[in-house]
């Protein structure tokens, strides 16, 4: 940690917002950190930084964790279609109040006689749409209260089931009670009630004995950077290749461009009205009515991000977001 200190003090301040502007970085959350602990620490290195994250990660997990730079901080709710996808233990024959490690025990059934074929079969049962209740230690608000709150004052509150949606579900193998899972999902999926359901499946309960994000949509665990990492490459000043744009995490929406003087418009907020754009690579692109698009200027410079009209609506395109200086 001392020599940690010492790269952060000799870094002057104000350089960071030179080296980094607006963008999102892969940063590797470790084992007991709360995704706040790490937005703290790269403030402390990053100072005069704009900082956020996407994607909260419990303190248990480890793994892929977003943060979002400077104007960054403003895309946030429209990363929230990236898939994910996390390695899991399963632990079988054990529940908890927590539906993790971290939680009390509260049933301890025997798994004896419990076959892997078994394991593999319920595991498939929950690839594609499902409804999952979520955790009372969760983040999830009933009521404007978060339930994690009711949960440490010992209350249980009711709750609505929610739709989810798993992609992929494999078992990548087993140890005695331990099962090896790889899991892409989509957004509101919480692994361990996935695990705790597979558990009941199975009739034997279960936990989440472990959980790493290997991936956030184009962000892989392999390419992540601890902080350590991270304040090397800052000293050495290589930190701004690793920062990902803002149009290249925003890249799964569509793209309309705008010629010079609407481009001036648009960075005071100006509504693009109809025929002054054009879509990126002049191929119209189909899409639902009121869809977030990107605006772009021919240079191709990232202006802002806007709202298509909805049906029956005016044809001009809102702008919600300004992403560029004026």
């Amino acid at each position: 940690m001392a020599s940690g200190q010492t790269a952060t003090s000799v870094e002057p301040r104000g350089a960071a917002e030179a080296v980094l502007g607006d963008g999102i970085l892969n940063v590797k959350k470790e084992l007991g950190w709360t995704s706040h602990d790490v937005v703290a620490k790269l403030r402390g290195i990053l100072r005069g930084q704009k900082i956020g994250h996407a994607g909260t990660l419990d303190p248990a997990a480890t793994g892929v964790l977003p943060i979002l730079l400077g104007r960054g901080t403003r895309i946030a709710e429209y990363l929230l279609d990236w898939d994910k996808e996390y390695d899991a233990v399963l632990r079988l024959g054990e529940t908890t109040d927590t539906q993790d490690a971290t939680g009390s025990v509260l049933s301890t059934r025997s798994t004896d006689g419990l076959t892997e074929e078994a394991v593999r079969s319920a595991t498939a049962r929950f690839q594609g749409k499902s409804l999952q209740l979520p955790p009372m230690y969760s983040a999830v608000k009933v009521g404007g209260v978060p339930l994690y709150k009711a949960a440490r004052a010992g209350r249980t509150v009711e709750r609505e089931r929610r739709e989810v949606m798993v992609y992929e579900i494999a078992v990548l193998g087993m140890a005695g009670r331990d099962v090896s899972l790889h899991v892409r999902c989509a957004k509101g999926t919480y692994v361990r009630t996935l695990c705790a359901d597979i558990g009941e499946a199975l009739g034997v309960g279960g936990h989440l004995l472990s959980l790493e994000r290997s991936r956030v949509g184009p962000l892989t665990v392999r390419q992540a950077l601890t902080i350590e990492d991270l304040r090397a490459k800052l000293l050495l000043g290589r930190l701004a290749e690793d920062v990902l744009s803002l149009d290249q995490a925003l890249e799964h929406l569509p793209a309309l461009v705008v010629d010079e003087a609407t481009a001036a418009r648009v960075l005071h907020g100006v509504p693009v009205s109809s025929g002054a754009w054009t879509w990126a690579g002049g191929q119209a692109v189909e899409g639902a009515p009121g869809q977030p698009v990107r605006v772009k200027d021919r240079a191709g410079r990232l202006l802002a991000l806007g709202r298509t009209p909805a049906e029956g609506a005016d044809r001009a395109v809102a702008i919600l977001k300004m992403l560029a200086d004026v």
